[in-house]
């Protein structure tokens, strides 16, 4: 994804809510993925059911935490590494997400007047 730099003048305000809606999408999928994982984790190593499954991944990269008691080591070792995982989506996703923002704030502090356009 290209960004302008701090020589280009900044992006009209439609290019940049192009730039945030795709950078939601990316973000989303990430997001998307990661509960992928967590429940196919939660189904195969806990056994829980597909749905069981969906709410303690959702709780775990939510950050709030398991919900149902874990069988056996295998699911504790799992649920373990996935919290570990979640925690790092999370800061991914969330860099991904506020990554334009960011961007767009720093550019403004490099632009001077006389590069507006009027």
């Amino acid at each position: 994804m290209n960004y302008e730099s701090k020589n280009e003048p900044m992006v009209s305000n439609r290019a940049f809510t192009h730039r945030m809606l795709r950078h939601f999408c990316l973000s989303s999928l990430v997001i998307g993925v990661a509960l992928g994982v967590g429940v196919a984790g939660y189904h195969i190593f806990a056994g829980f059911s597909w749905m069981d499954s969906l709410l303690n991944a959702s709780m775990i990269l939510g950050g709030m935490g398991p919900v149902g008691e874990l069988p056996g080591d295998g699911a504790k070792v799992f649920a373990s590494l996935y919290a570990l995982f979640s925690g790092l989506v999370f800061i991914g996703a969330s860099a991904i997400l506020f990554a334009p923002v960011a961007h767009r704030v720093l550019h403004a502090f490099h632009i001077d007047d006389s590069d507006q356009a009027p």
